[in-house]
């Protein structure tokens, strides 16, 4: 039955990330099909994700609750604070959670933004008076009670907050959808003396009505999302004369905690995907490209399914943009070091981990909420205990889906893996029992030139690699192949699976 031998050697599996999109039998061997618990590295290799450490040891004041959102705040003196909320509290520190929360202050809800400006950290969630908090006087206290506070009524108490150009922006208030309020220049507790003042765009959207979701500054623009279509002022440094300079209708953002500034671009979540607000402006008068185009399903999946809420982070240090549906505990890994052919970003995914904030420091490090109160982005463990990396390859005809397939042997080249139990899994045409091949990779010591174990383990330059090849059984006209792994404490990351197969009789 058999004829020739034939093998595919899928170098840097999952280089292109997640394809969900296109057909399995026409997809690229690059894409996977399941890219779980997963990143791809520097060297453009599937990798497993960093784990997070808990640093809080006193969680009281947060109780049972989760973490929902998470500010360094840094003075110009170089003070620093890390503030949080959670259980209707404001809160403070990292390691012992303190409540912060004003006296005779009632917080039923934790949609609270932070952000820094002039020394001070403002936060603001719709239908409460917002908060202030400095370092001078040491505790968050109303901001109708700063010295020289002026317009601090209900109508300003926005859902959306901005420091830019010298200001405080607010926006997305209880009854109205679609004013803007400024505050007096460098002073983000005036808001009806100096030049403050507020803008109704009602009659400016390109699509009829609107309403703002979320605020951005990009160069030199003030960027107001709406629902469904997006405006650009701009003279936003005196914003008495600023003007329009563009507009763009179908197009809007889902929720403010999806906007990342990246430095040289704005992401955004829209209703059919993730977007940046300079390709969205360069390509207005044609079909919009996402940046999430081969998951766009399952993000409009996600999308309809939300109950909660969103949560996002952008870390130049690990080269990703996250987007996390919290109330589906899912999180999508973008890298944003690159597109592919398509235009869109590599794209994995973090399934159960209950994140739930985030926010990177100003030294890079990458804090997580949780319940279990503040985490640090590292290590390869979530707190001490394991979790699964997948990949499954999509599925493999060797070129003619007309041929029977008999697969003989796996090879997978995997760097790190130390300690670990690593399962290669297969199945037939699009069958989801896969058969299983088992293996553990040995304790391995890096040794490194000078050092006294030079001389009784292997020279590796500090990369550990290894090769193994696994027999395999059965046939069909396309193969599926994938690894799983636990990842408890060592990096791991797919280097190279070689598939080899016997191509039998046409059917």
């Amino acid at each position: 039955m058999a004829q020739q031998l034939q093998s595919i050697n899928l170098v840097a599996p999952a280089f292109k990330g997640v394809n969900t999109e296109d057909s399995p039998l026409a997809q690229d061997p690059s894409f996977a099909e399941i890219a779980d618990n997963a990143v791809i590295d520097k060297r453009g290799r599937i990798a497993a994700r960093k784990g997070h450490s808990v640093i809080t040891t006193n969680k009281t004041v947060l109780g049972s609750a989760s973490i929902r959102s998470i500010k360094e705040f840094r003075d110009d003196g170089g003070n620093t604070k890390i503030f949080s909320v959670g259980n209707n509290k404001i809160i403070s520190g990292t390691t012992t959670l303190v409540d912060e929360t004003p006296g005779s202050y009632t917080i039923t809800a934790d949609n609270w933004k932070m952000v820094t400006f002039n020394d001070k950290i403002y936060f603001f969630q719709r239908g409460y008076e917002p908060l202030v908090y400095d370092n001078a006087g040491g505790s968050v206290i109303k901001l109708s009670t700063v010295s020289g506070a002026a317009g601090v009524a209900s109508a300003m108490y926005g859902n959306e907050v901005l420091a830019a150009y010298g200001r405080l922006w607010t926006a997305d208030f209880s009854s109205n959808k679609s004013t803007i309020y400024w505050s007096d220049l460098l002073i983000g507790h005036d808001w009806s003396g100096g030049t403050s003042g507020n803008i109704d765009i009602s009659k400016v959207w390109p699509d009829g009505y609107d309403e703002i979701v979320a605020l951005a500054a990009h160069n030199g623009l003030l960027i107001i999302f709406g629902k469904h279509s997006i405006i650009a002022y701009q003279g936003a440094e005196a914003p008495a004369t600023m003007s329009i300079a563009d507009t763009v209708a179908g197009v809007g953002c889902v929720d403010r905690d999806t906007v990342q500034y990246t430095g040289t671009d704005v992401l955004f979540l829209s209703h059919t995907g993730l977007k940046s607000f300079g390709r969205t402006i360069q390509e207005k008068s044609m079909p919009i490209s996402s940046l999430s185009n081969n998951i766009t399903k399952d993000i409009i999946a996600a999308l309809q399914n939300e109950t909660e809420f969103f949560r996002s982070v952008y870390s130049p240090e690990e080269g990703f943009y996250l987007l996390t549906f919290t109330g589906q505990d899912v999180t999508y890994c973008f890298d944003v070091r690159g597109t592919i052919e398509n235009g869109s970003y590599r794209v994995t995914r973090w399934p159960s981990t209950g994140f739930t904030a985030y926010t990177r420091l100003e030294n890079g490090t990458l804090h997580v909420g949780t319940t279990a109160g503040i985490s640090t982005y590292t290590g390869y463990s979530d707190n001490g205990f394991g979790y699964r990396f997948k990949y499954y390859s999509p599925s493999l005809t060797f070129g003619d889906s007309s041929r029977i397939k008999i697969l003989k042997k796996l090879k997978p080249t995997l760097v790190g893996a130390n300690n670990s139990v690593v399962f290669m899994k297969w199945a037939y045409d699009f069958d989801t029992t896969y058969a299983t091949a088992e293996f553990t990779v040995g304790t391995q010591i890096t040794g490194f030139y000078g050092e006294s174990e030079y001389t009784t383990v292997e020279f590796t330059g500090g990369q550990l690699t290894n090769q193994r090849s696994l027999n395999t059984t059965g046939y069909g006209t396309s193969v599926q192949v994938g690894l799983e792994s636990e990842i408890d404490g060592s990096p791991l990351s797919l280097q190279e699976i070689n598939v080899m197969a016997l191509i039998g009789k046409l059917l």
